[in-house]
């Protein structure tokens, strides 16, 4: 004959039932925790930037107006030639004061033609001045060897390179130091030789800019 079960075959029965449902519980919950890992896995990879710390935002650059002078360009007297037409009147802030027959080049340079042009940034005593002087020969080789003479004769050079129009070499400068923060550009392009004297950073600019 069977015999009854007695309270504490019943109590087992029931720790036994409730150790399984937790164990249900947390097997579910592990599982729940895995779906939503992987889900968030899944979205990190296939949706773009996902996940990625935002790029940040393009900086806007701001570029100024190039100057502009402050004082009118003075009238040119006399006749003016090919290459005066090209010497201009405004480079930068600079505006031309002063527009004469060089008598610093001539005819025992063998020069074409020679002008000198004085630029400054406005009037008065405390104006920035430039002194330019430009020359004409009759042929490159004349240039090239009036150059060169002009810079055994001016000094060791801070720094010199290639003058260039588009891709072609067309001559060559060079920076000569002064005294008193004062320098010498001079630059060949073809068959014009070209000089300017004036402050250091004031000149430098002015050749970069200065069309011929």
């Amino acid at each position: 004959m069977a015999q009854p079960h007695g309270p504490g075959g019943a109590g087992r029965a029931r720790g036994a039932r409730d150790a399984a449902a937790g164990r249900r519980v947390r097997l579910l919950a592990g599982a729940a925790g895995g779906v939503v890992v992987a889900v968030a896995l899944l979205t990190a990879l296939v949706w773009p930037g996902f996940a990625l710390p935002a790029e940040p935002a393009p900086a806007a650059t701001v570029t100024a107006p190039p100057p502009s002078p402050t004082v009118s360009p003075a009238a040119r007297e006399g006749e003016q030639t090919e290459l005066t037409d090209a010497l201009p009147d405004t480079v930068l802030q600079y505006a031309q004061r002063g527009f004469a027959e060089s008598t610093t080049w001539g005819a025992q340079d063998d020069v074409v033609e020679a002008w000198e042009i004085t630029y400054a940034d406005g009037a008065g005593a405390g104006a920035v001045e430039i002194t330019v002087q430009v020359g004409q020969w009759a042929d490159e080789p004349a240039a090239e060897g009036f150059a060169a003479a002009w810079l055994e004769d001016a000094g060791e050079p801070a720094e010199e390179g290639e003058v260039t129009v588009g891709d072609e070499v067309t001559g060559a400068y060079a920076v000569v130091p002064g005294a008193d923060g004062a320098a010498t550009v001079m630059w060949r392009n073809g068959t014009v030789v070209i000089t300017a004297t004036g402050p250091a950073d004031a000149v430098e600019d002015l050749y970069s800019a200065y069309p011929l």
